[in-house]
């Protein structure tokens, strides 16, 4: 009996020792299995065959990551991928649902490209983990003066830049660095064709052709009417933000205002006026003759970029510099030139009308904010008429005649550039508005508001070409963010003259009417 039963214990040891080496060797072979399909799903081929972007596999070709001194070949997943462990599954299967999702149930033809390749979207699927497994020497041999004091700068701000906020063309060539500003072609023929009569300025109340002195550059200025209207936007209003109320009754003097933004064009004729370049020869000499430079000039040289001109809204430029510009156009041409007020900006956006926008449109239905519209599209027909915003304008600023101006004639009020205001920024400057007796008391419109007194940033209005309809509405309010739209400038001090991480703000010009506008009577003993 003793012998039967050590048989029987044998027989189920050897029966369970099986069930374990079979689970061992699956669970080998499933580890096998799945490094193999990691493997190839982080191929290049397989890249391809959802990324139908047209020119990805082109343009990295021609780039560095290809095409090097080392003969070393940087591959999608190399860059496109953390290096490893947990994160890199994480991210893989993040990216790849995604990825999958719209190869199956989105039209890639109708896909805006170069939106998607803009920095905010690169920015979540470029690492610099992966970056830095390659380039793991941030000083290498060779590296110019400016290339080590970009790099300090960065390790010193790790947590608030990437390597692509320099590096974005590295990756996949680029006629031009990101952030450069292109020059457009001639002037649109729509204009030259007499689209605005040229008229000079007779110093009557009129739209009239402003030629800047000693220059062949020349834009429009619209007359607008005084009158009456309701700044702010009423709660029931789609996508509205707290800052944007209480609806209240503001009154406008007559003024006139740029039938467009600023252009390069015009940029260019104060730049080339009033700057000269920096000259140095080390980082600290370049910091030192900027401070010294800004103290009695104009801008310098923007920072990686000299290529300032053509006829695209200009932007880039602080709100320092905007005040400047208007201070030399204004001594150029004899009259007053100033950036508008938040309320004459508002007034001229919505040019008579009460609704979210000067043309039709509900906000709830364009807004790529919700998921029902992402999932089901939206009706941009109208929009496109008048707007460049996200989905329409290829990631880039357009030139600005290339669309249908508002009822009062003005350009791009929506969309293109933010513009910057003159007032300071207080989520609170409309309850502001009103004395003591309280908000809702009925006192009348308040009359020419310029805003808060005092304040650390200001006012931009009319969202850009990078912005979401929700942000595109009349009564939607913005700000500068100056310290975060320095961060990539590593010059001690910074520039006071461009940002180096904003591309999409610039600005439009208003003249006041005599002495009625709102600064005339606040400068009066």
């Amino acid at each position: 009996m003793a012998i039967f039963s050590w048989l029987s214990g044998l027989l189920k040891r050897l029966r369970i020792g099986r069930q374990v080496l079979a689970g061992i060797a699956l669970g080998v072979l499933a580890v096998l299995a799945g490094l193999a399909g990691l493997r190839h799903t982080s191929s290049d081929t397989f890249c391809a065959a959802c990324h139908v972007h047209p020119q990805a596999t082109d343009s990295w070709m021609l780039s560095t990551h290809y095409k090097n001194n080392s003969g070393v070949v940087t591959h999608c997943s190399e860059c496109h991928l953390p290096p490893g462990g947990l994160i890199h599954l994480k991210e893989k299967a993040r990216l790849g649902i995604r990825d999958v999702f719209g190869y199956l149930f989105k039209d890639t033809g109708s896909i805006d490209w170069e939106e998607r390749s803009a920095l905010y979207h690169a920015v979540t699927y470029t690492y610099d983990s992966s970056c830095l497994r390659c380039h793991a020497d941030l000083y290498s041999l060779g590296l110019s003066e400016k290339g080590l004091e970009a790099h300090r700068h960065y390790e010193n701000n790790r947590d608030k830049l990437f390597c692509i906020n320099c590096h974005k063309e590295v990756g996949h060539f680029q006629e031009e660095p990101a952030g450069v500003a292109q020059a457009a072609p001639a002037a649109p023929a729509a204009r030259e064709a007499g689209l605005r009569a040229r008229t000079p300025d007779t110093g009557e109340f009129k739209g009239y052709t402003e030629q800047i002195s000693g220059t062949e550059v020349s834009f429009e200025m619209v007359a607008i009417p005084g009158g009456t209207y309701l700044m702010g936007s009423p709660e029931t209003e789609p996508c509205r933000k707290q800052d944007e109320g209480p609806v209240h009754e503001v009154a406008l003097g007559r003024f006139w205002i740029g039938e467009t933004e600023v252009t390069w064009n015009e940029y260019k004729a104060f730049f080339d006026q009033t700057s000269r370049p920096v000259q140095a020869d080390s980082a600290g000499d370049v910091a030192a003759d900027t401070a010294a430079l800004e103290a009695v000039t104009g801008p310098t040289p923007k920072y990686g970029s000299q290529d300032i001109g053509g006829w695209a809204s200009a932007y880039s430029m602080t709100h320092y510099a905007a005040v400047r510009y208007c201070e030399w156009l204004s001594a150029a041409t004899g009259k007053t030139y100033r950036l508008p007020t938040e309320a004459e900006w508002e007034y001229c956006a919505r040019a008579g009308t009460v609704t979210s926008y000067f043309f039709d449109g509900d906000p709830a239905r364009l807004t790529g904010k919700s998921l029902v519209n992402r999932l089901f599209g939206t009706d941009d027909l109208v929009i496109n008429r008048y707007v460049f915003f996200r989905r329409n304008s290829g990631g880039q600023v357009q030139n600005p005649y290339t669309n249908e101006p508002n009822p009062w004639g003005l350009y791009n009020m929506l969309g293109n550039v933010k513009e910057f205001c003159l007032d300071f920024y207080a989520p609170d400057a409309y309850w502001r508005s009103y004395d003591d007796s309280g908000p809702g008391f009925d006192l009348g419109p308040v009359v020419d508001p310029a805003g808060p007194p005092s304040g650390k940033e200001h006012v931009v209005r009319g969202g850009s070409y990078l912005s979401d309809p929700a942000d595109l509405r009349a009564a939607a309010r913005g700000r500068t963010r100056h310290d975060e739209w320095l961060a990539t400038d590593p010059h001690v001090p910074k520039s006071r003259w461009w940002y180096s991480d904003c591309m999409e703000v610039g600005f439009r010009v208003v003249r006041e009417y005599g002495d009625t506008g709102p600064i005339a009577r606040r400068e009066k003993p």
